[in-house]
């Protein structure tokens, strides 16, 4: 009898936003997951991430765990170093003895525990490092993403970048993996897309240290007609505010990445620059039956409202929960195949991992931004499906290495 299993399991598992579980007792005691992240790096974004995190496991959990087993998160903190990531994610596997690891925020980070996830062959499930690196050049078997890639979403704003009249753009973006990413992605296919654009400036400011007024001057200077900002967190509020001082922004179009996500706009407040072309997130007004719920369960809970952090953090933990489900075993290897084509339950709808990459099809939303009641937010909005905005398996091979 000890050999024999019954998987009770939803079709397709994305119906329902908490994941499945087996009848009778597979192992004994709970089953942990090591979970590293920059909470105290940046808290704007991690703090509703850990609480939505912590909504899927009470879910998850309530409903009896996966595999007749509660689950178990172990936080650790690795205040946006690599290498305190790395170590980290060494003293979770050999001394707590997790099942595997999750999190990661910035992409260097991201891409330190890639890297620990492939040599020490451990599943590891990245939630927000966005460097399309961790699933193409530098991607392997161990490692699963699940927010939409800088390739994603630079895809999504050039579709609406190219519409615009502007032919000189100016990019300024945070001086590491992921705002280097972004900016080349978003050059290269807006060059796809419209030959006759040029650039005509690029600032790659330090994390956190934006010198907002030298970088507003040297954009300015470059006469720009239009502006790609990578900026978020503290470099975008700074940047808004000595922009909005001293002109950068009047009469220029502007594609800017993650600035709609509530995280970042509300520290703006009413400095929020509206007509901005974004990728975001609309909490209060998206009214799909699974955010619905999502957003209600989180309010009852927290007694506030999601951010995008939220989301990422619900989505995370309940796309393991269903690989555990599918693979029926916490072995790293039969979990690992049981990822690759995972249909998962998440708060925007369905999403999957997908096998050739270990990307997931989670999408974003594109809008403007505008202000309301002087808080910023977003409007004209769309929701973009992750799936349309990859490149082709030929694509990806040619990206990819080889296992």
């Amino acid at each position: 009898m000890d050999r024999r299993r019954f998987l009770v399991a939803a079709s397709g598992g994305a119906a329902a936003l908490a994941a499945p579980s087996l009848v009778r007792a597979q192992g004994s005691g709970p089953i942990k997951i090591g979970e590293i992240n920059s909470y105290t790096a940046q808290p704007a974004f991690l703090k509703p991430y850990r609480q939505g995190w912590e909504l899927a496991l009470e879910q998850v959990n309530a409903g009896g765990g996966v595999l007749g087993r509660k689950i178990e998160t172990i936080f650790r903190d690795d205040a946006g170093k690599p290498e305190d990531a790395v170590r980290h994610a060494g003293d979770l596997i050999n001394a707590e003895k997790v099942d595997l690891l999750s999190g990661g925020f910035l992409s260097n980070v991201g891409l330190a525990l890639t890297d620990f996830a492939l040599q020490n062959k451990r599943l590891y499930a990245a939630s927000e490092p966005l460097s399309d690196a961790l699933v193409w050049a530098k991607g392997n078997r161990y490692t699963f993403r699940l927010r939409p890639s800088t390739y994603m979403q630079a895809a999504m704003l050039v579709e609406e970048a190219a519409k615009l009249k502007a032919r000189k753009w100016a990019l300024v973006a945070p001086n590491y993996e992921y705002g280097q990413s972004s900016i080349k992605w978003f050059k290269e296919l807006l060059k796809k897309a419209r030959p006759d654009v040029e650039f005509v400036a690029e600032q790659y400011p330090a994390l956190g240290r934006i010198d907002a007024g030298a970088t507003v001057q040297a954009l300015e200077a470059s006469k720009p007609e239009a502006i790609f900002n990578v900026t978020f967190a503290v470099d975008l509020t700074n940047l808004v505010r000595q922009g909005n001082t001293r002109g950068l922004f009047e009469g220029r179009d502007v594609v800017s990445m993650l600035t709609g996500e509530p995280e970042y706009l509300d520290p703006l407040g009413a400095e929020t620059p509206t007509g901005w072309i974004v990728t975001g997130y609309p909490h209060a007004d998206l009214a799909t039956p699974e955010h619905v719920k999502f957003r209600d369960a989180y309010k009852a809970k927290y007694n506030d409202y999601p951010r995008l952090g939220s989301v990422v953090g619900f989505d995370t933990m309940n796309s393991i929960a269903a690989a555990l489900a599918k693979a029926g075993t916490t072995d790293n290897e039969k979990l690992i195949d049981a990822m690759e084509g995972l249909k998962f339950p998440s708060a925007f709808g369905s999403a999957e991992y997908r096998a050739i990459d270990h990307q997931s099809t989670l999408g974003a939303f594109v809008g403007k931004t505008a202000l309301k009641d002087g808080k910023g937010v977003m409007v004209d909005w769309r929701y973009a499906d992750g799936a349309k905005y990859l490149p082709s398996d030929d694509v990806v091979k040619t990206m990819r290495p080889a296992g």
